[in-house]
């Protein structure tokens, strides 16, 4: 049993960790002032191909499910992410993003039944912290609208994460994970279009190549991986594994663009994970029963809710 929960957290760690790299691919290959087209781009191609190889459309009430769900994880995340993006220092953006483990541990005592433990609680706020010193600079600069984009993707990921617990699909996790990714896209199209209109120009090949690795990459493998994760883990564990984001973000522009680290980023990154470590520990007895939905009987050829 142990064996199995380390395996399931380490290949939940990898969506985050994949996240990680949003920030370097946004800023150094995509176009910039086109926040939405990229959230676009990234969901709706990777989601048809999900639904195309699965062939697998929602059932009775899974059809608005599966948009709600959409336009949490991917429709209003997506696009608030990358607002944020472009309208924030990465650093600003990820430690105000860092607030979606608590927000998760609070949903999922309301809405799962989860015990809300004070362990939970200071390790959230570690995390944050941890975070803080990490990425934060003195010199960032604050945009209202950024601010409250990043909050607001924190809240709409958290409320997804949550839902996504309770309402357990029967069906293929590709396909929930297509359904998601189709429904947020479409619900984006009209608003980009409206916002941003068609792009100016053609798109350059380092503008294909980073759609082309947010769309794969970073949406049809990495939120496979986190909705298996969320199906085999408590919301609030899985939640806490997003840490990685900034973690990889950091080392990347070290590694690749050449970004100085200080002593103080090596202590919040020593914070950051030793929250994580916390939080994985088993709580026992601590957290009640959540209140999931039993999915119907599945199909020959779903998966089961949990592996």
């Amino acid at each position: 049993m142990l064996s199995n929960r380390v395996g399931n957290l380490l290949l939940t760690a990898l969506a985050p960790a994949v996240w990680g790299t949003t920030y370097l691919v946004t800023t150094e290959l995509l176009p910039p002032g086109r926040p939405l087209l990229a959230a676009v781009v990234r969901a709706l191609p990777a989601g048809l191909v999900l639904v195309a190889v699965t062939r697998r459309l929602p059932q009775g009430v899974w059809w608005w499910r599966a948009l709600v769900l959409g336009a949490l994880n991917i429709g209003g995340f997506f696009a608030l992410l990358f607002v944020a993006a472009y309208r924030l220092p990465g650093g600003v953006a990820a430690t105000v993003g860092a607030i979606q483990p608590l927000l998760v541990a609070l949903l999922s005592a309301g809405l799962l039944g989860e015990r809300l433990s004070p362990r939970t609680l200071i390790t959230a706020v570690a995390g944050v912290a941890g975070v803080s010193l990490l990425v934060l600079r003195a010199e960032a600069r604050l945009d209202a609208l950024g601010v409250a984009a990043a909050v607001g993707g924190a809240v709409v990921m958290a409320t997804g994460i949550v839902l996504s617990k309770r309402w357990v699909s029967p069906a293929p996790l590709l396909a929930t994970t297509g359904w998601q990714l189709v429904a947020g896209g479409l619900l984006l199209l009209p608003v980009a279009l409206f916002a941003e209109g068609l792009p100016p120009a053609a798109p350059t090949a380092a503008n294909l190549a980073g759609y082309a690795y947010l769309a794969v990459i970073g949406s049809a493998l990495s939120y496979s991986l986190w909705f298996r994760g969320i199906r085999l883990l408590s919301p609030t564990d899985a939640t806490f594994l997003g840490l990685l984001s900034p973690l990889v973000a950091t080392a990347l522009g070290w590694l690749i663009l050449n970004q100085e680290l200080s002593a103080v980023q090596g202590f919040g990154a020593l914070v950051v994970l030793a929250s994580l470590v916390v939080a994985q520990r088993k709580r026992g007895g601590a957290a009640g029963p959540a209140r999931t939905e039993r999915p119907a009987p599945a199909a020959p050829d779903a998966e089961p809710a949990t592996r």
